[in-house]
């Protein structure tokens, strides 16, 4: 199979890394970054449980395929909190609201509230509900999580970011790039 060079930011580290014209963006950052937060549920991005930031922008990562985010910043789950641990507003708040059961689809929802409220950083609950409809959860009944979204609107400084980590430069092993 033709592989494909590319050089992307990933949590604030440059990776270049030559990968398969068909690998998805979903698989390349589990497999090859070793991020398994960005979780794989139906694989036809209905579930968003893959949504990660490419350029700011929410996006489903199983529909990509790494070659398209040649050149892009992209954020996981696993960059949306500080370096040092602390946990971002939305984060926190999901663990404060109980937005969680079973987990599997929380760094999905995570990833599109902190998308969402970048752009709505007062929102509506119905606006809240509109911006995670392309999210699922099978354990709970979504109020915890509208919680969590609102709780983390108000906790939000104005034009708060997340840390995306250090500026640090990575290249990936060569033992990876098979």
């Amino acid at each position: 199979m033709t592989e494909v060079d590319i050089e992307v930011r990933v949590n604030g580290f440059r990776r270049r890394d030559a990968v398969p014209a068909r690998l998805t963006l979903a698989d390349y950052l589990r497999d090859r970054c070793g991020l398994t937060g960005t979780h794989l549920g139906c694989e036809h991005g209905v579930c968003g449980a893959c949504t990660v930031l490419l350029d700011g922008a929410a996006v489903r990562s199983c529909l990509i395929f790494a070659v398209q985010a040649d050149g892009a910043e992209i954020t996981t789950v696993e960059g949306i909190a500080e370096p040092d641990g602390t946990l971002s507003a939305v984060q926190e708040a999901f663990r404060a609201e109980h937005g969680l059961q079973c987990g599997f689809c929380t760094p999905g929802f995570i990833v599109s509230a902190t998308a969402f409220l970048r752009e709505n950083p007062d929102p509506t609950d119905t606006e809240i509900r509109e911006a995670i409809s392309g999210n699922l959860c099978r354990c709970t009944g979504y109020q915890g999580i509208v919680r969590a979204v609102r709780a983390a609107a108000a906790a939000r400084e104005p034009g708060a970011e997340p840390s995306t980590g250090d500026e640090a430069d990575i290249a990936a092993p060569a033992a990876r790039r098979a």
